[in-house]
């Protein structure tokens, strides 16, 4: 899908509160604070004093709007989920936002009216200066969507393609149709048809002459659907596929600032620490135990780091049994995330020590393996943080 990618943590200076993780980071778009955060690296940060008293009231509301109170949003994918798109999405770091209002529904925040499409950022900007207020920022736009429970969809945990109509093509159709597609917070129609304008820069790489959408619809429903996705589009696109909606109040000014990190498609590694070792071991499942156990106690025999997109790093690890000339082995496939080695798969390489290839798309891992009939290759696949390991094909590729 055009635009999809696959950030980090962010900042709340707003609220008194700092809270940073390493590899990803966030950044305020004010003057003041955006002159602080060019002085020092995005890094671990530390809770910043606080005052401590009664929230503030909640202000008047105002027609067609959802008061959102401030609290924390869970922002983005932890890494131990899927779907999740690891060059786009923070890992599920927590940052507290200050409440704002928002329109119920996308502009003209109209109950069964045509969404507007069609007009740049600044014009959507414009038009809701025109009624005194702002676009939103993504991360208001991401809060407002997961509700005070941080839900993976607008409507829950569980993707549900009739609820928002998710899973095609983005289109136009009446606000209001589908009266399940809302947050808990019972902001409307989020996702199924246009994508909305954020005020946000698309702050993932090198992205930041791009703006931030969110929201929308997508032939991949379940990725597309969720309140943590976005895309980087041009701000001075015009698309019958992309609008807006309103938020109105002081703005959050913390926004997503994540590195893009990229490396070799696969690397071999050194040798396993015996403490990594032995946890690597315990994670094998029943069926790869079933195969190497008559060959006789399994070790690890090499290693790889295979990096499908950027900002995810996935761990390749040989395990046999038996001897060196009649061996029977297999590849584990793990991630590690903040000390802990989570288990992906297990796919047999027969009576061969593992080896692979990557014939062009770097999601794309073929590994190379034998057994009785002869040699043969197997697909492991990547896709949105999940990996998949694919049946047995008998068209070897030929060795170079």
């Amino acid at each position: 899908m055009n635009g999809l990618s696959r950030v980090g943590v962010a900042a709340t200076a707003s609220a008194g509160m700092v809270v940073l993780a390493s590899a990803v980071g966030c950044r305020s778009s004010g003057s003041e604070n955006a002159a602080a955060s060019s002085a020092q690296p995005i890094g671990i940060g530390a809770l910043a004093p606080s005052s401590i008293g009664p929230p503030p009231p909640t202000p008047p509301l105002r027609e067609g709007m959802v008061w959102i109170p401030s609290g924390a949003l869970v922002a983005g994918t932890p890494r131990d989920r899927v779907p999740r798109i690891a060059e786009a999405e923070m890992p599920g770091e927590q940052v507290v936002l200050d409440g704002f209002h928002i329109d119920v529904f996308p502009y003209p925040n109209e109950e069964g009216a045509i969404p507007l499409t069609g007009v740049s950022r600044d014009e959507a900007a414009a038009l809701c200066a025109a009624r005194d207020k702002r676009l939103c920022s993504e991360l208001e736009w991401e809060r407002a969507c997961k509700g005070p429970d941080n839900r993976v969809y607008e409507y829950g945990d569980r993707y549900r393609p009739d609820r928002c109509g998710t899973g095609t093509e983005p289109g136009l159709r009446p606000s209001g149709l589908r009266v399940a597609c809302r947050s808990d917070f019972g902001v409307r129609d989020m996702h199924g048809g246009a994508f909305e304008w954020t005020s946000s820069p698309w702050g993932r790489g090198t992205g930041d002459r791009l703006a931030t959408i969110r929201g929308g619809n997508g032939t991949a429903g379940e990725v597309v659907g969720r309140c943590a996705h976005g895309r980087g589009v041009p701000p001075d696109t015009k698309s019958r596929t992309i609008g807006f909606r309103c938020c109105a109040g002081p703005r959050n000014n913390d926004e997503v600032v994540l590195p893009v990190r990229r490396g070799k498609h696969l690397e071999s590694i050194g040798r396993l620490d015996d403490d990594l070792a032995m946890r690597l071991l315990d994670l094998l499942p029943d069926e790869a135990r079933t195969e190497l156990r008559p060959a006789g106690a399994p070790g690890i025999r090499r290693s790889w780091v295979w990096r499908p997109v950027g900002n995810e790093e996935i761990s390749l690890t040989s395990v046999c049994s038996g001897p060196d000339r009649n061996p029977t082995c297999g590849v584990l496939v793990t991630r590690q995330d903040l000390g802990r080695t989570l288990f992906l798969a297990w796919a047999s390489s027969g009576r061969a020590f593992p080896t692979f290839k990557i014939e062009g798309d770097p999601r794309d891992l073929w590994l190379l393996g034998l057994d009785r009939q002869g040699s043969y290759k197997r697909l492991i696949s990547y896709a949105w943080g999940r990996v998949t390991v694919h049946g047995i094909d008998r068209r070897v590729p030929k060795k170079r």
